[in-house]
C-alpha cells in the first residue's frame, strides 16, 4: 500500500491518479497516523509556503509520524515535501522545518541567464535536471531529461553527497536530493510527462535501497 500524506498542503488529486497510472498497489491519500505508519511506501507532497506546510504538520499532528515513515519506509518528498526536509527556510522570514539534513532552503535572487536577461521568479515551467548520481528513481530517465517546476525556493544542503540531481536556473542548484531510503525532487513528477511517470513507477518498484 502506497499512502500520499494529507496535511492540507498538496495537489494530492494529480499526484494520487499518476500513482493509479503506474502501479496495481493500493494508493491511499490520508492524514491518519494508523494509514501513514502501515504504509509500505510513502509520498510526502506539498505546496505553498514553509511556514504554513510546517503548522499544518503540527495541527495533523503529523511530524513525529512523518519523522517515524522517513526513517524506516521508501519515501519520496515532492516540491515542498523536499524543501521541508531541510533545518531551515529563509521564507517567511525564517521558518524552522523538520531537520532531516543539515542545510536551507534559499530564495532565488536577482537571479540572470546566459544572455544577463533576469529571470522570473518563481521558477515555473520546465528545466533539465542533470543527474549527478545514480539511483533506482533514475532507472529509464535519460540524464538531462526535462521536469516540470514551480518554485520561488531552493534546497541547499551543506552535504553535497546529498545531491542527486541538479538544474540550472540562474544559478546551479540541487533539484533532486537521496539518501537511503529517502528520495526527494523539487519538480512536480506528476505534471512531467512520461519522464515523471517513470520515476513515480520507479518509486513504486522500490525497495527503499541504493
Amino acid at each position: 500500500m502506497i499512502v500520499v500524506i494529507d496535511y492540507s498542503m498538496g495537489n494530492l488529486r494529480s499526484v494520487t491518479k499518476a500513482l493509479e497510472h503506474v502501479t496495481e498497489e493500493k494508493v491511499i491519500v490520508s492524514s491518519r497516523a494508523e494509514d501513514i505508519l502501515q504504509a509500505d511506501r510513502i509520498v510526502f507532497p506539498g505546496q505553498g509556503a514553509a511556514r504554513d506546510c510546517m503548522k499544518e504538520l503540527a495541527n495533523h499532528d503529523l511530524i513525529d509520524v512523518v519523522h517515524e515513515v522517513a526513517n524506516s519506509k521508501p519515501f519520496l518528498g515532492i516540491c515542498m515535501g523536499m524543501q521541508v526536509l531541510m533545518e531551515a527556510s529563509e521564507e517567511n522570514d525564517g521558518v524552522d522545518c523538520l531537520g532531516f539534513y543539515s542545510g536551507k532552503v534559499k530564495a532565488f535572487k536577482n537571479s540572470i541567464d546566459q544572455s544577463q536577461q533576469r529571470l522570473k521568479i518563481p521558477h515555473m515551467g520546465w528545466s533539465q535536471i542533470e543527474q549527478k548520481t545514480e539511483h533506482p528513481l533514475w532507472h529509464g530517465i535519460k540524464s538531462g531529461s526535462r521536469f516540470y517546476f514551480v518554485h520561488s525556493y531552493y534546497v541547499a544542503p551543506e552535504d553535497e553527497a546529498l545531491i542527486t540531481g541538479q538544474t540550472e536556473y540562474g544559478i546551479q542548484y540541487a533539484s533532486a536530493i537521496a539518501k537511503d531510503n529517502i528520495f526527494a525532487i523539487q519538480a512536480h513528477p506528476e505534471k512531467s510527462a512520461d519522464d515523471g511517470l517513470q520515476l513515480l513507477k520507479n518509486f513504486t518498484q522500490w525497495d527503499g535501497s541504493l
